[in-house]
């Protein structure tokens, strides 16, 4: 009789996809020696225990395998008694980084095992370990140790798989509908970032034409991005720019996500990237910090000027969405040092900016050094940064304000120009703008139309600004991220103009288009949304700019 393996995934969002599970139910099928009914079981952190309990209990397991992971932990100890109440006969092993760091804490909290490494590898050479009654159910007593390790009693001379199994299965295509898909090209880092668990880790690079073989099946179904998990895509230069020419010819509508380091880019590749076509490849780029005794506290090897220059060499090419990281808690930066970071970090210019903050990882150098640099964190996932020798509570509070400001107007592509305009207008730096926002109106649950409010009020009392203007601009920011749709009464614009112009650029444009979608601004001119074309870089609208004469609509247009 087959045992029955449930590989459990808790993902942060719906959105997101597990690659662990789908990659190690390809290897059970594969590798282990006996048959096995393996099910993937995805849920996310927000659900009830009952309900993923229900999930799992609709396959009658007789093994639980559960990924682990920084954003899963905090709820695991919960879940971990509530299985082993439901399924008291059933083996719990656990796997992933948050298990394999910290084995006796998850071993105290009701798992059977906690295997170390690479999944697809362990997992069946465990299964392989177990016995089995006649009637199917394990008999976990042929293990003679809690976990699984290098050293332990499974056989590991043998290497692992150069390349893993194929986890892209029509029953994986089916799962994923309309969710992120991750994908991997290599494994390990040749860095030693102090902070990350693949500090100097082997580096193993799977065969081309396997990795091209995988894209071209990803690229032929309706999946919006694909996001590639390699700790730093472009660490072989050549290599990469074999795959970038080989995404960039082929013929699909995906995206594909990186992370890379922007120091690495040659001029070749930059050259080959100003082709890509719109919306093909985004970037995450981490700079962390521009303050170099930090950046060498934490054993991290940039060269910042080549990098500021090749962001800036992406941007302009227009065709590339840019996200760039800085993590905020490093040893030796203080609160204003951190500032000249976020200022210098803002001037690229970057679609988005990421202001994180310092984690200090199970398994990771920092970790062990924390008391070495006076940093306190908390013990609870995802262990972050509390306060440091060089950043107070306090000032940890201030970048708080900051990033939540931050993270719901420029990193979600909204009120663009309206922040333009401000900072233009008040000569304020941006930290000090995004901080003074994030003081007035912190965005908690805040419907889109009450925030905006909320910035407009904020914005109008700053020195410099003009009312009208700032009107203008947010109608314009708010067309080009909603379509006109619920905008605020306080940006409406009661112009008795509206409807002749409505009627005229609807039969003038020749599509479909909502009365809502065209306004009037203070300053006569005349805008409306193209919903027909989105940007896949920004995400954005795209706006066209007309001007007004007697109540005529000029034929020149202009987008803006």
């Amino acid at each position: 009789m087959n045992r029955n393996v449930v590989l459990l995934a808790i993902n942060s969002k719906y959105i997101h996809s597990s690659l662990a599970v789908w990659t190690i139910k390809a290897a059970i099928e594969e590798n282990a020696q006996i048959p096995h009914d393996v099910n993937i079981v995805e849920v996310t952190i927000h659900q009830p225990f009952d309900e993923i309990i229900g999930e799992i209990a609709a396959f009658k397991p007789n093994i639980i395998g559960v990924s682990t992971y920084i954003w899963n932990a905090s709820m695991l100890p919960g879940l971990l008694k509530s299985l082993r109440q439901r399924f008291p006969k059933a083996i719990i092993v656990l796997g992933g980084p948050e298990a394999e760091h910290n084995i006796d804490y998850w071993l105290e909290q009701g798992a059977d095992h906690v295997l170390r490494g690479e999944g697809e590898y362990t997992f069946p050479a465990f299964l392989n370990k177990l016995g089995t009654q006649g009637d199917g159910s394990v008999v976990s007593n042929h293990c003679t140790a809690q976990y699984l390790a290098p050293d332990m009693k499974l056989d590991t001379t043998e290497p692992s798989p150069c390349v893993p199994p194929d986890p892209y299965t029509n029953e994986f295509f089916t799962s994923v509908e309309n969710r992120l898909i991750y994908f991997e090209s290599s494994r390990g880092c040749p860095f030693s970032c102090a902070y990350c668990l693949s500090a100097e880790t082997t580096i193993v690079f799977f065969p081309m034409e396997v990795v091209k073989e995988r894209l071209f099946k990803l690229s032929q179904i309706d999946s919006k991005t694909i996001k590639f998990v390699d700790r730093t895509f472009n660490c072989d230069p050549k290599r990469a720019y074999e795959l970038f020419e080989y995404i960039i010819k082929l013929d699909t509508n995906c995206c594909f996500h990186f992370e890379v380091a922007a120091d690495l880019f040659d001029e070749q590749t930059i050259s080959l990237l100003e082709a890509a076509p719109l919306g093909r490849i985004q970037f995450e780029i981490g700079l962390q910090s521009f303050f170099e005794p930090a950046i060498k506290a934490v054993s991290r090897k940039t060269d910042l000027e080549k990098a500021v220059q090749n962001i800036k060499r992406l941007l302009q090419c227009g065709n590339i969405h840019i996200h760039v990281d800085l993590i905020a808690g490093l040893p030796y930066e203080t609160l204003q040092d951190f500032i000249n970071s976020f200022e210098q970090a803002y001037e690229l210019g970057a679609h988005t900016l990421q202001l994180g903050f310092l984690k200090l990882l199970h398994g990771s150098v920092l970790r062990k050094q924390a008391e070495h640099f006076g940093i306190n964190y908390s013990s609870e996932p995802p262990y972050e940064i509390q306060s440091s020798t060089w950043l107070s509570a306090e000032d940890l509070h201030i970048l708080k304000q900051t990033e939540n400001a931050l993270q719901h107007t420029h990193n979600k592509g909204r009120f663009l120009r309206t922040i333009d305009y401000v900072l233009s207008a008040t000569k304020l730096h941006p930290f000090s703008f995004f901080n003074a926002l994030g003081k007035a109106a912190p965005n908690h649950a805040v419907a889109l139309q009450d925030y905006a409010v909320q910035i407009l009020d904020f914005c109008a009392i700053l020195p410099g600004v003009d009312k009208n203007t700032l009107c203008d601009n947010m109608v314009c920011d708010w067309l080009s991220m909603v379509k006109g749709k619920n905008m605020p009464t306080i940006l409406r614009n009661p112009d008795n103009r509206r409807k002749h112009i409505f009627e005229q650029v609807k039969k003038q444009y020749n599509h479909k288009i909502r009365r809502d979608e065209v306004r009037v601004l203070t300053s006569s001119e005349i805008v409306f949304v193209d919903s027909s074309e989105k940007s896949p870089v920004t995400g954005l609208y795209t706006l066209q700019k007309l001007t007004l004469e007697d109540e005529i609509v000029e034929q020149s247009t202009s987008k803006i």
